[in-house]
C-alpha cells in the first residue's frame, strides 16, 4: 500500500481492526459481484462488547464503505455514539436476534446473488449433489418467506428456523450465513454461492447425480471451512483482502 492509514483516536486497537476487516468484506463483495446496491448487509460483533456490532452505513454502496462510517449499533438496532449515516431497518431485524442469542455468532452475513436466490426460491431447495454443497450436508435450515424483513418478531422466528445451524435459506429471498468469525462466514457464503452456482448449471443439462450420505458425511468433516486445523477460511480471507489493498485501499480509512 502507498497510503498510510492511522486509527482514529475515538476506536480502541481491537475495534479499529475488527472496522478495518469488516470494511475489506463489503469491498470483497463488491469485486466479487454480491453487492446489491445499497442493500443487503454483514455485521460484526465488537470486540471486548459483546451487545454492540457493526454494520454498513445505509445509503452507501459497499466500494464506499470504510472502516471509520461502519456504524455501531446494539442489540436493537439502536445506533451508539455518532454517524453521519442510518441503517437500513431490514439490516438488523434478524441480525440483531442471532447476534443477542447465540454467543458464537460474531458474523452474520446475507446476499442475494441471482444464483443463491434462485435456489431459495426453488421447492426443494439446495440440492446436496456437487463437491460445494457436499460440504454443506447437515448444515443447512430454511425459513419460509414473510415479506421484507422489518418487524421484529420475525427476527426471532428466523432465529427459531436457523435451529443453530450456520447456513439459513430464507426462501424466496436469500442465503443467511453464521460464522465464529468473519473469514469463517465469508468462506461459508462463498461455499453456498458456489454450491448454488453449480447447481443451476447442473439442473439445466439434465437429471442430478445424488452422492452417497457416507460421503457427504466424510466431506463435511474433511471441509476446511468448518475444520479450525485449517484456519476455517483466515487464508482466503487474507489473499482477497490484499487483492483489495492493491485495488483501493481506502476502506482502511
Amino acid at each position: 500500500m502507498s497510503q498510510a492509514f492511522i486509527r482514529p483516536t475515538r476506536f480502541s486497537p481491537e475495534e479499529w481492526e475488527a472496522r478495518v476487516q469488516l470494511a475489506a468484506a463489503y469491498r470483497i463483495f463488491d469485486h466479487l459481484g454480491w453487492a446489491e446496491l445499497i442493500y443487503n448487509h454483514i455485521s460484526l460483533r465488537v470486540p471486548g462488547e459483546d451487545a454492540h456490532f457493526l454494520l454498513n452505513p445505509f445509503g452507501l454502496h459497499y466500494r464506499e464503505v470504510t472502516a471509520s462510517n461502519l456504524v455501531k449499533v446494539d442489540v436493537n438496532g439502536k445506533i451508539v455514539g455518532h454517524s453521519d449515516w442510518p441503517i437500513n431497518p431490514a439490516g438488523f431485524t434478524f441480525h440483531g436476534a442471532i447476534h443477542s442469542t447465540l454467543p458464537d455468532a460474531h458474523c452474520v452475513m446475507h446476499v442475494h446473488t441471482t444464483p443463491t436466490l434462485a435456489v431459495c426460491c426453488l421447492e426443494e431447495g439446495l440440492s446436496f449433489t456437487n463437491f460445494y454443497a457436499a460440504q454443506l450436508w447437515g448444515k443447512v435450515a430454511y425459513h419460509d418467506f414473510e415479506g421484507i424483513t422489518v418487524h421484529l418478531d420475525e427476527g426471532r422466528r428466523i432465529l427459531a428456523s436457523a435451529d443453530n445451524k450456520p447456513v439459513l435459506l430464507l426462501r424466496n429471498h436469500g442465503p443467511v450465513v453464521i460464522g465464529h468469525t468473519l473469514a469463517q462466514a465469508f468462506s461459508l457464503m462463498w461455499l453456498v454461492n458456489r454450491a448454488c452456482e453449480v447447481q443451476l448449471a447442473s439442473q439445466a443439462l439434465g437429471p442430478l447425480r445424488a452422492i452417497p450420505v457416507p460421503v457427504l458425511e466424510s466431506c463435511v468433516r474433511d471441509s476446511l471451512n468448518f475444520n479450525p486445523k485449517f484456519g476455517a477460511g483466515e487464508d482466503s480471507f487474507a489473499a482477497l483482502q490484499r487483492l483489495i489493498d492493491r485495488v483501493d485501499p481506502s476502506y482502511r480509512a
